[in-house]
């Protein structure tokens, strides 16, 4: 009896969730949410959430807001704002917040000058690529036939989440495995009766360009936040498999051909052929045979897993990717302008831009708080269904990615119910937080049902960066909390 009584609660809570986004932006988010999203957690604002328990009456829950939720009042709102935004010593706060039902600007701090968004450029990134790519494309990892019998090439096409392993269906790292991609070449070699020593080649010219960008400092590089990009790598380049932190490897490239080449030496045991371990780099003759190919997960999945971790080397590939399928070069310049030219096309105002990478890490970058906050805007209202997975694939507040550890304490005061409600679960948002920059971009469903997106970032700062984090927080839950309309 528990066990049905919770499944009709799930089914309950689900059924209210869905109404006010859809209220919001239409039906265009109303299909959205008909698709199937795994793993994805959804928001539950106080004036949502289910009952404890089911009572014994009709069991109807109370109509949600929607569109007739009052709009908070721009005084009361930025002066709730205001002074949350405040830290001592020095730097200065750039804000905004964008009602998404009528994309009005409620509230503007400095909203309009050029900062520093540090990991919320991801944001841009990752409408970028959806918008462009599409959330259901894959990248492939081939295996062609070299120019003798005895090789094969190793061809990147975009994957860096690759596992050394077999392929996992479910995962999104490790989704395309090089023992499985091995196992189906070593087939291949076997039926075209290759005997001897079989030699690999690694193609990784599909990226162009310098494979480290001039934006970034040797000390992050040498952190692992970032390292030479190429379009195949195991784990975004991250030296211990299996682990999204530390260092990473030099030569993602080589690395991962490396990799093949042991998987395909435990692979061709018993079909007559051994393998050289040395790996270098080369290419395929032109209509080369391919042999073998192994896909990675979905683009929507690698955003969500970008978003999640702020992966600086998968955001930049996913930038990449996005400026081939436009025709433009895979490289960080070409990166950069795809980006834009992206989210330009979602409706947003790009004017005055400058993008020095498209993961934030970078010195150089110029954007917009209401550049941020309207990139959001433009993801929960787009008619485009892959868009729309961007604001379901940011952190959540004190339960996922880089917010998993924030807001876990935060509350605020619920007058309607007179009760302290949670910030944790309300806020969705995407972190950045460098040595002197520290933002905040994402969306919340307000005390009042008011469907809102916003920006806060603060730059300038010097050794009080950590302070001015907990500051964009308390602005967040001012939001989440703001029953001012």
């Amino acid at each position: 009896m528990a066990r049905v009584l919770s499944g009709l609660l799930l089914t309950l809570v689900l059924a209210v969730l869905v109404v006010p986004l859809c209220l919001y932006a239409g039906p265009p988010v109303l299909a959205a949410l008909a698709r199937d999203h795994p793993q994805r957690e959804l928001v539950v604002p106080s004036h949502e959430e289910a009952p404890a328990v089911l009572s014994s009456g009709s069991g109807e829950f109370p109509a949600p807001a929607g569109p007739g939720a009052p709009l908070p009042d721009a005084e009361e709102l930025a002066a709730r704002l205001d002074a949350e935004l405040e830290v001592s010593g020095s730097g200065e706060f750039h804000g905004a917040v964008v009602d998404a039902l009528t994309g009005e600007v409620l509230y503007d701090l400095d909203g309009g000058a050029a900062a520093t968004p540090a990991s919320s450029l991801k944001v841009l990134t990752a409408a970028a690529a959806l918008s462009v790519l599409g959330s259901d494309t894959r990248f492939e990892t081939s295996v062609y036939a070299g120019n003798t019998p005895e090789t094969v090439v190793l061809t990147g096409g975009g994957d860096v989440l690759l596992g050394s392993g077999e392929a996992e269906e479910d995962a999104v790292v490790g989704h395309a495995g090089l023992q499985t991609l091995a196992e189906r070449t070593a087939v291949a070699l076997a039926g075209r009766e290759v005997s001897g020593t079989v030699s690999i080649l690694v193609d990784d010219t599909l990226f162009t360009g310098e494979a480290l960008s001039p934006a970034w400092n040797e000390e992050d590089i040498e952190a692992g936040e970032a390292a030479a990009v190429y379009p195949l790598a195991i784990n975004s380049a991250w030296a211990v498999e299996g682990q999204q932190s530390g260092a990473r490897v030099e030569d993602a490239a080589l690395t991962a051909g490396e990799a093949f080449a042991a998987a395909l030496e435990t692979a061709a045991a018993g079909y007559g052929f051994e393998v050289d371990p040395e790996v270098t780099r080369g290419t395929a003759g032109d209509g080369a045979d391919r042999l073998a190919s192994v896909s990675s997960a979905p683009v929507a999945e690698q955003v969500r897993q970008m978003l999640l971790a702020s992966d600086n080397y998968l955001a930049e590939t996913l930038g990449r990717m996005t400026a081939l399928a436009e025709g433009g070069e895979g490289s960080f310049d070409g990166a950069a302008a795809a980006v834009e030219s992206a989210v330009s096309g979602l409706g947003v105002d790009t004017s005055g831009m400058v993008l020095a990478d498209v993961s934030g890490l970078g010195s150089g970058t110029e954007i917009t708080a209401l550049q941020l906050a309207r990139t959001v805007n433009a993801a929960l209202t787009s008619a485009d269904n892959s868009v729309r997975d961007l604001p379901y694939s940011l952190p959540v507040a004190g339960l996922s990615g880089t917010l998993a550890s924030r807001f876990t304490d935060a509350a605020f005061t619920d007058s309607s119910a007179d009760k302290e409600t949670p910030v944790a679960g309300l806020v969705r948002a995407k972190t950045g937080t460098l040595l002197a920059a520290t933002s905040l971009t994402g969306f919340v469903t307000d005390a009042d049902g008011r469907l809102l997106s916003f920006a806060f970032v603060a730059n300038g700062l010097e050794g009080n960066t950590v302070q001015a984090r907990e500051a964009v927080d308390a602005a967040a839950a001012a939001l989440a909390g703001c029953g001012c309309g």
